[in-house]
């Protein structure tokens, strides 16, 4: 709970931080069209500059100060790389997804076609390398694996489209490798690069994780109940088949008639079946439920902090929970 420093004081902080992150990957962008780069640079750089929260490279920053860290210069480029690859999962999702917009705005593939798009995905996860590689050999290795984590989950979650016995188990699984894994790994190089101890660096990593899948959550509950900040139409992840944990969670308590009606909707989902949906995850107490596990994984994050000492950096990573649980409310 942020007790320590005004509130206002503190989203003033927060906004500054995300001015810096978003004029430092402008000047990047701008540095690679100035290079020669072209069409790719104009297209990654859409995308990449619409907009967004920039809540991963915020509390990156943010991670590197709670544990001691006092240059933010030393830790901004970590904080890019994960920005750039994750604007890079992005925009290759989005081609899988066939989806259209992308933060209000035509995404890649529909800008410019898929095969630009592809491209343009892979300059991306390129440049974030090129940021991240500046770092010791132990930090290259957690954004590797942290990569490699999220091409292992994409393929686990094609694998569970439509796939009506997906179990909370395997959606976890899916959620700690693809959303809460970068989430976790920036944290814990963070950490390492303010030079932190390993098991403490640790706690910086499991803060991520649990605040990596609240977040998930979150999109999961914003998803099926609308919202124009998503930049993407209502019930998209229903429309590709994802299988969310609401979803997953009205199927295993529901049964006979209402279990057979919750899969022909999923199977065969239109804008017309929205409320006869929401009626059925309100049977089963599928959005309350989702709803209490964020307000647990949120709390256990915040156990995770209280470990480090107290700070205005504390407060402000203490605020970016309590703003990931308004989100849905």
């Amino acid at each position: 709970m942020v007790v320590r420093s005004n509130v206002e004081t503190l989203n003033s902080s927060l906004e500054s931080m995300r001015d810096e992150v978003n004029n430092a990957l402008e000047a990047l962008i701008q540095h690679e069209v100035d290079m020669g780069a072209g069409e790719v640079a104009v297209e990654a750089g859409r995308v990449l500059n619409a907009g967004g929260k920039r809540l991963r490279p915020i509390l990156f920053l943010l991670a590197y100060r709670v544990a001691g860290g006092a240059n933010q210069e030393d830790v901004m480029p970590l904080a890019l790389a994960f920005e750039l690859i994750h604007t890079a999962t992005l925009v290759h999702d989005d081609i899988n997804d066939e989806a259209q917009q992308r933060r209000g705005i035509p995404t890649i593939h529909a800008n410019a076609g898929q095969a630009k798009a592809v491209i343009a995905g892979d300059w991306l996860f390129v440049q974030g390398f090129g940021l991240g590689g500046r770092y010791s050999a132990q930090i290259v290795s957690i954004i590797a694996r942290c990569c490699a984590n999220i091409a292992v989950s994409e393929f686990h979650q094609l694998d569970h489209v439509l796939n009506l016995a997906t179990s909370p188990e395997d959606y976890l699984s899916i959620v700690r490798g693809k959303t809460a894994g970068p989430f976790a790994s920036g944290c814990y190089a963070a950490g390492l690069v303010a030079g932190l101890e390993e098991e403490q660096a640790r706690g910086l990593e499991r803060f991520g994780m649990e605040l990596g899948i609240a977040f998930q959550l979150v999109d999961d509950l914003l998803d099926l109940r609308g919202d124009d900040r998503m930049g993407k139409p209502r019930g998209a992840d229903v429309y590709e088949g994802k299988m969310t944990l609401p979803l997953i969670h009205a199927l295993t308590l529901s049964h006979g008639h209402h279990r057979q009606r919750l899969s022909e909707l999923i199977e065969a989902f239109s804008d017309e079946d929205f409320d006869e949906l929401m009626q059925l995850l309100e049977r089963s107490s599928s959005m309350e439920y989702a709803e209490i596990l964020v307000r647990t994984h949120l709390e256990r994050a915040q156990a995770e902090l209280d470990r480090f000492p107290d700070s205005e950096a504390k407060d402000m990573m203490m605020l970016i929970t309590n703003v990931v649980k308004d989100r849905h409310a």
